[in-house]
Formats: structure tokens, C-alpha cells, sequence
């Protein structure tokens, strides 16, 4: 993993870990995500204009889900025919080409249309984030996939505020195909950024025929259908793994209560101004998530990156999410939803690092039933929390959703010390934490005791 290569370019010098070029790609991923995020606010609201009606909108953001849940069965399998690069260029094409037809049509635009550019999107964006996430580990090293991690997570962050903050301005002064326009346009940024970069994004140990060996069955895995993929993809993959995939699908669903229920209270508690409410919030929460990146670029030793740190993080996150709907006043409220998203930022580097652990091989599986762990537990908790808040307050069901996540996260913990304590403590192989080395998951880096493995 350390000769991590960029193409025709001279590698920079390495910043803190972490290649200069990479940081390009991290600026160009960020350009990308506000894009994302803009379109989201737009793309909401061009629905309802469409469609006329409440349901409508519903069906389109299922679809963008379902076709994003449908992504993550293949996902893991396209390396086996092109690489991670391939497809994250493809994808960005094909989603920028997607969103600029829809800003010339926005006129009089066919519900057809409308349908074919959501599936584009929700395809597009699971394709994309699950190439990047399994690439990362090649293009910076296992050494540094943490602190790549983390840049990965913050621009993101900030990413998701500025395209909320900036989607009224936007669509205000150019309409919704200034708003898709300008999506198209950060599309092209990534593109651009992974055309000229040509970072590496496959191990050698991947670029096999597809007709051979494991790639062949996951290309036509036995027995066929959806349930065959499934079983294909989670072959091979320790329990911890699975047990971690499955956490994180039910803080997706514990995820979407709050982002259901904050409307709500921002307009039942400011009614003159629930835009600054939740412009608020959000901004605390990418706060938050920023010095989670700052604490764990610091931390060294495979006990910030482990099972239990990720269960930790999540029980963190949903206690924080739960206080923050109980109706504090402004700077306790920006106190919680600052733990909130240093608790979010925390999951999700250390999830993300722990995951990239894994063989070149088994990442992109992984990585894809992650996917459709989120985007099936995010549609399911969308739905279940909007009809939950018809009959109750918003606190109680978003108690209700992240307690369920809560004891999600204990359960694993339980299992992260009874596990210890089965094995008992291996030799070490190499640092202070190597005890949890090869045995204790499965994985091999051959590097010694790197984080997360």
C-alpha cells in the first residue's frame, strides 16, 4: 500500500499523510457534495411542482432510494470489470449529463423524465461513494486511510451546510435550472479533478480476469437472484463486520427521525424564522464533525479505529440527537448538536477506516452492503418516523428511533468484550494495540498493527 500512484503526475509531498493531490480530490469531492446538497433542497421542491402532489414527492424520493438500495448488489462486483476511477468518472458523467437535461426542461418537464433523472442519481451517487470509500486506502496508504477519512468527512460536512444555506438564494435568483445547472457543474469538477489526477484506485491483487476465481462468482454468483448476491458479498466477511454494516444501517434509520422531525420543531419553536433554526443547527453539527477530525488525526493505536470506538461513537450520537429535541434553549441546543455531530464525524471515520481494513477484495463487497444498509434503513425510518409524528411529538419519536440505534450499539459493544474475552489476548504483532491483529478479524495488511486492523 505505500506506492500509492497518481499517473503521469510527480507525486507532492505528503502533508500530514496525506498526499497534496489527494487534497485536490478531496476539494473536487467537496465541490461535488454541495452540488448534491443543493440539488437535494431543489430537487425536493421541483418534485412537488411536477407532481402536484405530497405523494408524488414521496415517490420520487423512493425512487432515488430504491434505485440507490438496487446500486449496492453490484457495486461490489463492478472492480472485477473496470476500475474504481472508471466508475467514479462514469458516474459523475452520467449524473451531470442527468441534471443539466432536467435544467433544460424545467419548464414543462414529464413526470417520465423526472423518474429517469432521480434513478440516474440514486444509482449514480451509491456507485460513486462506494468506489471512493473502497479506493481511499490505495490512493493514500493504510497508514494514512484515517486522516483521508476524516478530510473526506469534514468536507462533506461543510459541504452539506452550504448547499442548504445557499438552495434559496440559488433558486431565488435563477430558478430551478440555476440550481440544476449549477449541480451539472460540480459534477464536471470531480470528473475533471479524477481525469487529470488519475490517482491509482485498484490493488494489483484486484486486477484479475472477471471470468476467474472469486470474480467469476461475483459475477454470476450460484443459485442466481438477489439472495445468491447477498450471500456472495458477505462470504468470507468476519461477523464484527456484518454485526458493524447492520449498526449502521439502523443509525440511518435513527438518522432520518431527526432530519424528519427538525422542520417541524424549527417551525412549531420559530415560526418567523425556521430557516436560521435549522441553518443553526446544521452549522453546529459541521462544526462538530470538523473537530472530530482534528481529535482523531491525532489519536495512534488501533483503539481509536476498532468495533468498540464505532459503538461508542453511535451511542454518543443518538444520546446527543435525543437532547437536542428537548427544547433547550439556543446555546444549549448548539452545545448538542455540536456533540451530535463530533459523535457523527467519530462514526464515521472510524467506521469507514475500520471497514477499508479489509482485503482489496472484500472492501467493495462490504462497502456495498453498507449502502444498502443506510439507504434501506434511511427510506424505512423516513417513512416510519413521518407517520409516527402525525400521532406523537416530535421528541418521543426521535427518542423512540435513536433508543432503537442505542441498544443496536450496546448489543455490539457486549459482543466486542465477550469476544475479547473468548480469544483472550493474542501475541502482539507489533505496536501497543497488536493483540487485535490478523487473528482477532481475519485480515491481513501486512504492515503490522495498523489502525483498524
Amino acid at each position: 500500500m505505500h506506492g500509492q500512484g497518481w499517473g503521469g503526475l510527480s507525486r507532492g509531498g505528503a502533508v500530514g499523510g496525506v498526499d497534496r493531490h489527494f487534497r485536490v480530490l478531496v476539494s473536487a469531492y467537496a465541490v461535488s457534495t454541495y452540488g448534491n446538497y443543493l440539488n437535494l433542497i431543489a430537487l425536493s421542491l421541483f418534485s412537488y411542482e411536477v407532481t402536484g402532489t405530497a405523494f408524488g414527492v414521496g415517490i420520487v424520493m423512493a425512487l432515488r432510494l430504491l434505485s440507490g438500495f438496487a446500486a449496492g448488489l453490484a457495486a461490489g462486483a463492478l472492480p472485477a470489470r473496470v476500475t474504481r476511477r472508471t466508475v467514479m468518472i462514469c458516474t459523475d458523467l452520467a449524473q451531470g449529463a442527468a441534471v443539466l437535461v432536467l435544467a433544460m426542461f424545467t419548464v414543462r418537464t414529464p413526470p417520465w423524465l423526472l423518474m429517469g433523472v432521480v434513478v440516474v442519481l440514486g444509482a449514480g451517487n451509491t456507485f460513486f461513494v462506494v468506489s471512493l470509500r473502497s479506493a481511499t486506502p490505495v490512493m493514500v496508504g493504510q497508514e494514512a486511510r484515517a486522516r483521508a477519512n476524516g478530510l473526506l468527512v469534514t468536507a462533506r460536512s461543510l459541504a452539506t451546510v452550504l448547499g442548504f444555506a445557499s438552495a434559496a438564494p440559488v433558486i431565488g435568483f435563477g430558478g430551478f435550472a440555476a440550481a440544476f445547472a449549477l449541480n451539472g457543474a460540480s459534477f464536471a469538477v470531480s470528473a475533471t479533478a479524477l481525469l487529470v489526477l488519475r490517482p491509482r484506485t485498484d490493488d494489483p491483487e484486484e486486477c484479475v480476469p472477471a471470468d476467474s476465481g472469486t470474480r467469476g462468482e461475483a459475477r454470476s454468483p450460484s443459485g442466481g437472484g438477489r439472495v445468491a448476491r447477498l450471500r456472495h458479498a458477505a462470504a468470507g466477511v468476519p461477523l464484527i463486520l456484518l454485526g458493524m454494516v447492520l449498526l449502521r444501517g439502523m443509525d440511518a434509520l435513527a438518522s432520518s427521525s431527526h432530519n424528519v422531525a427538525l422542520p417541524l420543531v424549527a417551525h412549531a419553536t420559530h415560526p418567523a424564522e425556521p430557516a436560521v433554526f435549522m441553518t443553526r443547527f446544521w452549522a453546529a453539527w459541521a462544526v462538530g464533525t470538523v473537530f472530530a477530525h482534528l481529535v482523531l488525526r491525532r489519536r495512534r493505536g488501533e483503539g481509536a479505529w476498532g468495533e468498540r470506538a464505532f459503538a461508542l461513537g453511535t451511542c454518543a450520537m443518538s444520546v446527543s440527537f435525543v437532547v437536542a429535541f428537548l427544547g433547550l434553549p439556543a446555546f444549549a441546543l448548539v452545545v448538542a448538536a455540536l456533540a451530535a455531530g463530533f459523535a457523527d464525524g467519530w462514526t464515521e471515520i472510524v467506521y469507514t477506516s475500520r471497514l477499508q481494513s479489509a482485503s482489496g477484495r472484500q472492501r467493495g463487497h462490504l462497502f456495498g452492503l453498507s449502502a444498502m444498509a443506510e439507504q434501506s434503513g434511511f427510506a424505512v425510518g423516513t417513512l416510519a418516523a413521518a407517520a409516527a409524528l402525525e400521532a406523537l411529538p416530535a421528541p418521543a419519536v426521535v427518542a423512540a428511533f435513536h433508543g432503537a440505534a442505542l441498544c443496536g450499539a450496546l448489543a455490539l459493544l457486549l459482543c466486542t468484550f465477550e469476544r475479547r474475552g473468548a480469544t483472550g489476548p493474542q501475541p502482539s504483532t507489533g505496536g501497543e494495540h497488536g493483540e487485535r491483529g490478523e487473528d482477532s478479524h481475519g485480515t491481513s495488511t501486512g504492515t503490522g498493527a495498523l489502525p483498524g486492523t
